[in-house]
């Protein structure tokens, strides 16, 4: 099943199938390690949804739910 990172519950696995985003959003998503391929766990969700905090690549990342919605991800059973 395929849905982005924003749309992911606490506790839900996936692996980034795309990344989307213009310019500077996708080029700080890639900077960071959010790159196809790579393993992402949702670990927590500020109170109103934004921001969000995954473990991507072995280290806590937090990102807006805007730079969230640019990344396309597989569901990992």
């Amino acid at each position: 099943m395929t849905k982005t990172l924003d749309e992911f519950a606490v506790g839900e696995r996936g692996v980034i199938t795309a990344v989307g985003g213009e310019g500077r959003i996708r080029r700080r998503l890639f900077d960071m390690g959010v790159t196809p391929g790579a393993d992402v766990l949702l670990r927590k969700r500020a109170p109103l949804g934004d921001p969000i905090e995954v473990t991507i690549r072995g280290y806590e990342l937090t990102l807006r739910k805007s730079e969230a919605a640019c990344v396309s991800m597989e569901v990992k059973q």
